[in-house]
């Protein structure tokens, strides 16, 4: 009998000076306007990313001439206070139907600006590669980079 062992999520928090509803807009619906075109699992580098706003939406990347590349999709559409994204991508970050890790972001008000709680759970669910994505989604050039372009976008 096997046995899962837990690895530890990454978690980042952050501050932006915005509502939480301005901060949950700039997260899902700006996405596209501050996602690094470098961070993308298409073939080519997307045109866009898209969040669909609604509990069972797409989470993908557009390319030029429209082909689109799932990512993952919405689990929970809460806002202004709550994003949950299933991640579908496996450890070569390609996308993969039947493995999912969650992204969950909350967006709690603290006087005129928004704290933004992300956690990027679940990561046993690689199996042998958990550590190993752990280590390239939790690194400076991972989530934190990626988080602080949506805070620079989000604050502005």
């Amino acid at each position: 009998m096997s046995r899962t062992i837990p690895i530890a999520p990454v978690r980042r928090t952050l501050t932006v000076t915005a509502s939480p509803a301005t901060a949950f807009d700039a997260f899902t619906a700006d996405i596209g306007l501050w996602w690094p075109k470098s961070h993308h699992v298409s073939a080519v580098e997307p045109e866009t990313v898209v969040i669909e706003a609604r509990t069972g939406g797409r989470w993908f990347e557009r390319a030029p001439g429209g082909v689109e590349c799932d990512v993952g999709k919405v689990l929970a559409w809460e806002p202004p206070a709550r994003l949950l994204l299933a991640w579908q991508l496996d450890a070569n970050f390609r996308y993969q139907p039947d493995l999912v890790t969650e992204v969950e972001v909350r967006f709690i008000a603290e006087g005129d600006a928004t704290r933004v709680e992300f956690e990027h759970r679940n990561l046993e669910r690689f199996g042998a590669h958990a550590e190993t994505v752990r280590g390239k989604i939790g690194a400076p050039q991972g989530w934190t980079a990626i988080l602080n372009l949506y805070a620079g976008f989000a604050s502005r």
